[in-house]
Parts: C-alpha cells; sequence; structure tokens
C-alpha cells in the first residue's frame, strides 16, 4: 500500500472514532438519592462547639438619648448567622438574625430609664459575651395608672417546615384590657388580627408556604391605645428554594446533550491535501524511475 493510502486511511479512522464520540450523548452525573433510603440506617448528632467569642455592638441609639414614643430601633454590628437578643433592664426586649455583619430590630421601652444590651448566640443557643450597654429614658407620654401594656415571649426563635402550623406562645400583662393584637409572619401574608379580653398567657399561630427566615412583628394596643411591641425571629425549615427558571435550568442541565466536534473535519480536510500532494509526488517519482530505466512511463 502506498504512503499516501496509509496516511488517508489512517486519517479517515481517527475521523470517525471522533465523530462517533462526539455525537453521542453527554449526560450529567446523576443526582445521589434522597437519604433516608429504604433498609438503611444512619446516626444523627450534634457535637457542641465553642460560643461564641465576639461580642455585638450597639451602634443605635447613641446612649443617653430620651425618646417620647415607641418603638425605637436598636442596630449595630455583629457577627453574620448568629441571632442577636436585646435586653431591657435584663428583660429580654426582642430578637433579630445578624445578616452581612449587622442587625436591626424594633424595640419596646419601659417607662423611665431603660438600660439596653445586645447579645449573640449561636444554632445551639450558646450565649456570646454582651455588648456595650447603651442607657436611653422613655418620657411615656400615656401613662395612666398601674403598669405599661406588655409583650413577652420565652422564645426569640422558633421555626416549622413549610406547610406545617408553627405555634408560639406568648404573655400580655398590664395595661387596660381588652387587647387589640396583630401579628406579622414577616412573609408578606396579611397579618393575623385578633382581641384578648383578659391578660395572660396565649398562642399565635402561622403557616410558612416556604423555607426562609423571616422577622415576626408583634403588635397589642389596650382599651386606651397604649401600644407595645415585641420583634422575634420565624424560620421556615429546611433550605431556600430557587426560582422557576433556575429549576428549569437545572432541570436542562440533566438532559442529555450532543456536542458536535468540528475540529476532525478540519483535520480531514488539512491531511487530504497532504495524502493528495503526497500521491501526486509518488506517481511522478515513479514516472521518472521508469523512464531512467528506458521503460513506458505508464502501464498498458
Amino acid at each position: 500500500m502506498s504512503i499516501a493510502k496509509r496516511v488517508l486511511l489512517a486519517t479517515l479512522l481517527v475521523v470517525v472514532a471522533s465523530l462517533l464520540a462526539g455525537y453521542g450523548p453527554t449526560y450529567a452525573a446523576a443526582p445521589l438519592p434522597p437519604n433516608p433510603q429504604s433498609g438503611a440506617y444512619g446516626i444523627e448528632g450534634t457535637i457542641p462547639g465553642n460560643p461564641p467569642t465576639r461580642a455585638a455592638t450597639i451602634t443605635i441609639p447613641a446612649n443617653g438619648q430620651t425618646f417620647t414614643a415607641t418603638p425605637i430601633n436598636v442596630s449595630g454590628i455583629c457577627q453574620t448567622g448568629l441571632l442577636v437578643k436585646i435586653f431591657k433592664n435584663n428583660v429580654f426586649g426582642g430578637a433579630a438574625n445578624c445578616t452581612s455583619g449587622s442587625y436591626s430590630l424594633q424595640v419596646d421601652l419601659f417607662s423611665g430609664r431603660n438600660d439596653l444590651v445586645a447579645r449573640v448566640y449561636d444554632a445551639l443557643d450558646q450565649a456570646g459575651p454582651d455588648s456595650n450597654t447603651v442607657r436611653v429614658t422613655f418620657n411615656d407620654t400615656k401613662a395612666g395608672i398601674g403598669p405599661r401594656v406588655t409583650l413577652i415571649s420565652n422564645y426569640a426563635k422558633r421555626g416549622a417546615d413549610p406547610g406545617q402550623t408553627l405555634d408560639w406562645p406568648l404573655n400580655i400583662s398590664g395595661g387596660t384590657p381588652p387587647y387589640a393584637l396583630s401579628v406579622d409572619w414577616g412573609d408578606q401574608k396579611a397579618a393575623d388580627l385578633f382581641t384578648r379580653q383578659t391578660p395572660g398567657d396565649f398562642t399565635a399561630d402561622h403557616v410558612y408556604d416556604k423555607a426562609g427566615i423571616y422577622n415576626v412583628i408583634i403588635k397589642a394596643t389596650d382599651a386606651n391605645g397604649v401600644a407595645a411591641f415585641l420583634q422575634l425571629v420565624g424560620v421556615g425549615n429546611g433550605p431556600v428554594g430557587q426560582s422557576t427558571d433556575a429549576g428549569q435550568a437545572i432541570a436542562a442541565s440533566l438532559q442529555p446533550k450532543k456536542v458536535v466536534l468540528w475540529w476532525p473535519l478540519l483535520v480531514l480536510v488539512g491531511l487530504s491535501v497532504v495524502a493528495f500532494w503526497l500521491g501526486k509526488k509518488h506517481q511522478l517519482q515513479i514516472i521518472r524511475d521508469r523512464l531512467h530505466r528506458g521503460e513506458r512511463p505508464f502501464n498498458d
């Protein structure tokens, strides 16, 4: 077999193999089956770590400020991902998640002096050090007989799975009943409205449709129009859902794809030219050799 034919045959074999590989379906890696699987057993546990070591700060309000209306904004710097609880005169006054290194929440005040302290907590409810203490004064222009209406809860943060009912124990005291209450659960649904005829414990409940972290704001107004506020953190358990477009993009990425490889065609064209040139050169050499030996240049 001539050199040109060998080169051409090898080229064709390479091109055919490349095209077969290039036009075959390419699949993304299949996702692992969800856990737990049938017939499988798993062990789950929590390994406690060290509590937070870096204190939050209170930058707003300023130390020594005086207010005539509530709630007031309390904000400052904190470690991202931690829960920040505000205490006023050592009484829990509200909570917010630390996001992007800062927090902000609405806080009710006692009449008169209020010493505000921020304290951070990790996912295991381990407390970090206290922040700076900010002393403010609330001149209550609606002060009446007896203590001011107050909202409290033993839970700063509480969650439930999406679609399941989240129950939140609360307590209302002081002021003059009956009380009008509203609970904004932070998920853009209409606030829950209801009344309480007497002070004491009660439970608010809600169903989150999607996973996420939400600011829950509770307001109670007594018969004299005096209002109390409490901000908490509600959680729809689970990873935050992706948009429909993102989901469609992920689904499309898992479909088989055909990839066209153009480089073998270019190689084929180039090698064909080389093979043609080598073939012509080989034929010319044969003719020269025959003429040199005195033979006829072409066979009959």
